[in-house]
């Protein structure tokens, strides 16, 4: 009984501040491709503060590599302690496909994120379509790069299925549009890791001397290929447009070796990610036009499964003092 007058409290205090009180608090694990990166420190924050705001059990994990069997075993872990909802951004969502079936077999309510081919979900939910995001980077990456040359596109994985629709997103912009401009190579992956893509950049310099431009996935790939356009002394001669963020990156956007980042607010897609949960634990109504109460989540499209959100915002050497991760 004491337990349940505390839930209550909880509850009461919960509905004065934001005007939603849920039956119970929950216990919602979010589970990440890659733990100790800025992307996901960031996620965490939003993560932290849907628990805060709502008196939700709230925390966020994920393998130290990115690592789809590390996921798969984390998950499993999450399903042994009986939580009430995984929100997850999957690293190879085809991997997950097992883990995350008997997750939802146990009563785990699922919420994936960055995976529209994800099948084992209540719901997938997208800060955007990704496919119009690819071309807006391919739409700037052109100006950039004058409408003409050379470039090449990078993911975090081949497996990462947002990545690969921005890519896909892009290339169709780039044969609809610009057809002075050519892909030299396939996509090639950096494994979220920034060393990585620092050498991939590399590499790929060497290889094709007349390189114009990147188009990048992963939000340390802009950082790692920054720093290998930085080191040949090439700003202004090869330019950068892709995902990352301030704090990584905003150091090659001051020099110039990087033109252009766009990102969505890790933070806010980790507090809707859960807040979607809970309104499906809650048996609430999920439908097209709904308010997530979350700044780009406001007015929701919906294709079956897949809800998505109009949240990306570019950021250029001249705005990035507006953002502060």
């Amino acid at each position: 009984m004491k337990r349940w007058g505390i839930v209550l409290l909880v509850g009461l205090l919960v509905f004065a501040l934001t005007g939603e009180v849920y039956a119970k608090s929950y216990k919602i694990a979010t589970v990440v491709k890659l733990d100790g990166i800025a992307w996901f420190d960031r996620m965490r924050e939003g993560v932290k503060k849907f628990g805060e705001d709502t008196g939700n059990e709230t925390f966020l994990l994920g393998p130290q590599k990115a690592d789809a069997a590390l996921q798969v075993q984390i998950i499993e872990d999450l399903i042994a302690q009986g939580v009430d909802a995984i929100c997850v951004v999957p690293f190879s969502p085809e991997a997950l496909e097992p883990v995350l079936k008997k997750a939802m077999e146990k009563g785990i309510v699922v919420i994936s994120h960055e995976a529209t081919n994800q099948q084992n979900v209540n719901y997938d939910l997208e800060a955007f379509d990704n496919a119009a995001y690819g071309a807006h980077l391919m739409d700037y990456l052109a100006k950039y790069m004058g409408g003409e040359g050379e470039y090449a596109t990078m993911v975090g994985s081949l497996t990462s299925k947002s990545h690969n629709q921005w890519v896909d997103g892009g290339i169709a912009r780039q044969k609809e549009k610009y057809p002075n401009i050519k892909m030299v190579t396939e996509r090639v992956e950096s494994y979220d890791d920034q060393t990585k893509a620092y050498e991939n950049a590399k590499e790929l310099l060497k290889k094709y001397p007349n390189l114009k431009g990147f188009q990048t996935s992963a939000m340390p790939e802009s950082a790692g290929v920054g720093l290998a356009i930085e080191e040949k002394g090439l700003q202004g001669k090869v330019v950068v447009v892709g995902t990352g963020l301030v704090s990584v990156t905003g150091q090659y956007l001051e020099s110039g070796a990087v033109q252009l980042i766009s990102f969505w607010d890790p933070a806010d897609a980790g507090y809707a990610m859960n807040k979607l949960a809970v309104m499906v634990l809650e048996k609430q109504e999920v439908k097209a036009g709904m308010d997530l109460g979350v700044k780009g989540y406001n007015n929701i499209i919906m294709d079956g499964k897949v809800l998505y959100g109009a949240a990306w915002v570019d950021v250029t050497k001249e705005n990035m003092s507006e953002y502060n991760f």
